[in-house]
This record gives structure tokens, sequence and C-alpha cells, in this order.
């Protein structure tokens, strides 16, 4: 794998490049569509290929390990042939899922003991095993297992979690060097940074996982309830200290601003649920701003959902379909958010190369967060 640096925008700190795989280009900035288990909710393949091009989806550890299992995913030949996807992926740990579970978990040093949301059985992860489902499942991207602390958590929670993360990722270190690819493709591990909200513990998290050797570093620990603003300050702490041949990755991030905000300090790659899962429940992020389609006052308003990026279907017929509970209405909006998040991506490199990002930056910002 490798990393091209092509254009730093020189008033902020936002940059255009293209991390080269096995598997395809990824030009970036860019933002990862969320396929959790296997698939990007309520999207067939065609649409993440032909309609988004999508060069990359986020797949999640947890999820796989327990349905289909990796069992089912080895004797599949991996995850790209099991959902018939020759595109790099990337997937999660599991680490902020097993956090999300709360009383279900007990985390000890040896690694995260906990029940299953779908059954209640017993699972056991640790970052050796988590490399090994990895492996199993195939990612070109491999995330290394961490704590996600919350918010907010007091300095000394922050101080241990951050240390047990470091321990953790060295024996991921250790496991990826004893394993080889299962399936002819290389495999890279991604070292997190984390440090809650704490200036100290953040340079040190970024300081510490430079020493293991990595094709792209992540930042985790974010957007988890911190104000915006907090998060755009680790942001461009941690960044400023990253390695600046290496791609950086903002783990679960977020709004259309908070994307545009995380380019300007550094942020290269992006993963986020909710252009789905808000679109599945009818609100649409627009080149001109937020619907909530269900509002009555789109009863009769027969102007395209979006001019520039969903001209096919009015808003009038889009509130119809979610109002009657049709299945179109969750997809339509899911994909309208899809090629909204893609397509800010594809014009903020644009803006980058042209050297005209900042401007561009601040008017789309207001643009996209107001409400309609």
């Amino acid at each position: 794998m490798q990393f091209t640096l092509q254009h730093k925008d020189p008033v902020t700190h936002a940059r255009a490049g293209v991390i080269r795989t096995q598997r395809g280009e990824i030009p970036t900035p860019v933002f990862m569509p969320v396929g959790t288990a296997a698939t990007v909710k309520g999207l067939h393949r065609h649409f993440l290929t032909e309609d988004l091009n999508a060069p990359i989806v986020l797949a999640n550890t947890y999820h796989l390990y327990l349905r289909p299992g990796t069992e089912v995913l080895k004797q599949a030949g991996g995850l790209h042939r099991f959902m018939n996807w020759d595109r790099p992926v990337l997937t999660d740990s599991g680490g902020y899922q097993v956090y999300s579970l709360g009383a279900m978990r007990k985390l000890t040093e040896e690694g995260v003991r906990f029940r299953s949301h779908i059954d209640g059985s017993t699972h056991w992860f640790t970052p050796e095993g988590v490399v090994d489902i990895q492996r199993t499942i195939g990612a070109d991207f491999i995330m290394a297992f961490d704590e996600c602390t919350p918010y907010p958590c007091d300095y000394r929670y922050a101080k241990n979690s951050m240390e047990l993360t470091h321990r953790w990722l060295a024996r991921c270190m250790q496991r990826m060097s004893e394993t080889e690819p299962l399936y002819g493709v290389e495999q890279a591990l991604i070292p997190i940074v984390q440090g809650s909200t704490y200036h100290d513990l953040r340079k040190e998290s970024a300081a510490r996982v430079q020493e293991f050797e990595a094709p792209l570093y992540a930042i985790g620990g974010l957007s988890v309830g911190e104000p915006a603003e907090e998060m755009y300050a680790m942001t461009e702490e941690v960044c400023s200290i990253l390695p600046y041949d290496k791609p950086r990755y903002l783990m679960g991030v977020g709004t259309p601003a908070n994307l545009l905000e995380g380019v300007a300090r550094g942020i290269d790659m992006f993963d986020c649920v909710m252009p789905t899962r808000n679109g599945r429940n009818g609100m649409v992020f627009t080149s001109a701003g937020i619907i909530n389609i269900r509002n009555k006052k789109w009863e009769n308003d027969f102007s395209p959902l979006d001019s520039w990026l969903s001209p096919e279907y009015t808003k009038a017929y889009v509130r119809h379909l979610f109002v009657s509970g049709e299945m179109l209405g969750p997809i339509v909006a899911s994909l309208q958010n899809l090629r909204l998040y893609l397509w800010l991506m594809r014009q903020a490199r644009v803006q980058i190369l042209s050297g005209t990002f900042p401007t561009w930056k601040n008017q789309m910002v207001q643009h996209l967060m107001q409400k309609l």
C-alpha cells in the first residue's frame, strides 16, 4: 500500500492524495460508506459501484464475527467474495461496539469478555483474536483493537485507557507479524490514537503510535458526545504530530460540516453511519441544506429532492413513500445522503487541487447545515 500526497492547501491543512492498494486506488479526501454487516443497509451493490463509485467501504468485525461467523466467511473465500465486492474494505476492530455494550462487557488487561446483543451468548475478544478475525474476513485495512473512552471521562481513566490501547497495539502488531493473509492480498494493521479530550494525552498517543510503522493512522475516541469544537481541537493537535506523508483517518465522523472541518485540519478519510441511519429515518442531506422529508410542508413540493444530486424524485414523492411506509423511501434517502457525502469529498479534493478550498469550504458549511 502506498500513499501519494498530491497537494496541500496553503491556507488550511487540507490535503489531496491517492492511496494505492492491490484492490484499487482511493483518491483522498474520501468518505467510506458503512457496510457494518457486509452490506450498506438497503443499497444494492450497483448503487455503490456505478452510482456512488465508492472506492472503499467499511465493515465491522464485531457484527461479522457474530453473524455470519468467521467459518462461513472463510468458506466463502473472504468478505469480498461473500458480498461480491472487489474494491478495498476497512474493518473496524469491534472496540467501539464492545464499548457500547456497557454492562454486557468486562474489560481486562488480556481483552474484553462480552455478551452478544443477539442472543446473550458469551464471547472473548483479545488483540490477537481480533487480528485473526480480520485476517479471516480478508480486510485490506485491519484496525488495531482499542478501548474507546466515554465522554466525559476523568483524566486518570483516559490515561489508563490510552496506555492499555498502546499495549494492545503492540500485541496486534506482533500477531500480524506472526500470521499471513489468507486470500493472497496484502493486509495492513492501522494504529489508533486515543486520549479523550486531553491535549497532553493526545500528543503522547500520537507520538507513541508512530513507533509502529503503518501505512495509515487513525484517530479514535471522538464524536462520542464532546462539543464539536473540542473534536476539532483534538483533531488538529493530532494531525500536527502524525506523519505528514501518511493518511489520517478520523473514525466515526460525522455531519457534512464535520467532514469539511476535518478536511481543513488535515484528515484524509472518514466513515459514519449518519447518512444511511438518518436517511432511513427521513433526514435528508442535500446540497441546499437539511430536509425532514416527513414534514407536511413537502406534501405538494414537486421540486427535485436535490436538483444537483437526485433530480429523479420530487420531495412530494419521497415524502409520500415515507408516510406510506414504502421501502423505497429509506432507500432513496440513504442513496441521496451518500451521494452528498461522496460528492462533498470529491468537490473538496477539486477545490484543494485548484487552491480555492478555504472560501469554498466556508460557503458550503453554511449551506449544508441550514434546516430547510
